[in-house]
């Protein structure tokens, strides 16, 4: 079930993650956004517009790589730090 659990999470995360990026290329949801957030645009790409017109924009692939990396490091701490359970021969 643990399993289960985990592949769940982390396709969660990772389709996050893939919407903050650029390379989100699915329009799922209308134009209104995400919930009716408008914020949440169905084209993806958060972080480029979140950084436009600032002095970061150009940056924004390196930005978004050190962020996952980021997070998937404080995810894998996280993980750790839980408690281990049995497989199926009892260790």
């Amino acid at each position: 079930m643990r399993r289960v659990l985990t592949l769940a999470f982390m396709c969660l995360v990772t389709a996050i993650i893939l919407y903050l990026s650029r390379f989100w290329t699915w329009s799922l949801w209308p134009r209104s956004g995400l919930f009716g957030i408008e914020e949440l645009r169905p084209q993806g790409g958060l972080l480029a517009r979140w950084l436009s017109g600032t002095d970061a924009a150009p940056y924004e692939l390196l930005i978004w790589a050190v962020g996952v990396f980021a997070l998937l490091s404080l995810l894998q701490k996280i993980w750790d730090k839980l408690p281990a359970g049995k497989d199926k021969d009892g260790h």
